[in-house]
């Protein structure tokens, strides 16, 4: 805390952003409620909270809920400004050690799923954009997607720009559940439900085109 309350003397502006997977659910909360918190107290007058796509929609994802309750934090303690960014899958997410390995790209949902990603360097620009434009987006809530691509489709682009075969495998939902229960029920509302940023909407409004998985992936060869 008292680490915390010396970086944040004297700053204008916090980007505030945490880790599931490090801390665990709980703890991840915990945090991001406490990083606010404290920038409040500490006089920041801009917070940007980077959260995940429809948090604010109670999912029932515990670590997409979990987001949606440090957003209301955010909300609740009145800075002068903030801005809550939502992004999707990451297309990151896709290749080595995660999705893709060797000549397969498993994923828990089925193939005819349509989800919608964006590429990390996207959420980035949008980081920057939410303090130069802090007036602008003063208590804007935006979910941000770039693309959106079945499973298949995305083995194919994978295959194209690697030049190797890569089939698609939907991995059985009941093996994701025995490694993670947060990842399962995730997936399950990947297919039930979904993300549901409005892209051509959010590339209008910016003036940027965001980047599509062949365009990532030629710069981001595993």
């Amino acid at each position: 805390m008292t680490t915390l309350r010396r970086a944040l003397a004297g700053a204008w502006g916090v980007f505030g952003v945490q880790n599931t997977w490090e801390a665990g659910v709980e703890r991840e909360e915990a945090q991001g409620k406490r990083l606010a918190t404290l920038a409040r107290e500490a006089g920041v007058q801009h917070y940007v909270y980077t959260s995940v796509g429809s948090a604010n929609q109670r999912t029932g994802i515990p670590h997409f809920d979990n987001k949606g309750r440090i957003e209301e934090t955010v909300r609740g303690l009145r800075f002068p400004s903030h801005v809550i960014l939502r992004p999707v899958f990451f297309m990151e997410n896709l290749i080595a050690p995660f999705s893709l390995q060797g000549a397969t790209l498993a994923v828990g949902i089925g193939p005819g799923t349509r989800l919608q990603m964006i590429a990390v360097d996207d959420i980035g620009w949008f980081g920057a954009r939410a303090f130069t434009a802090a007036a602008a987006l003063n208590r804007r809530e935006i979910d941000l997607a770039g693309d959106v691509r079945t499973m298949p489709e995305a083995a194919g682009i994978l295959a194209e720009a690697l030049g190797r075969p890569i089939a698609f495998v939907q991995t059985p939902i009941e093996q994701v559940r025995q490694y993670s229960e947060d990842t399962a029920l995730m997936l399950q509302w990947f297919e039930r439900v979904g993300y549901s940023a409005d892209i051509a909407g959010l590339e209008r409004e910016f003036g940027r085109a965001l980047t599509k998985l062949p365009e990532w992936i030629e710069g981001h060869r595993p």
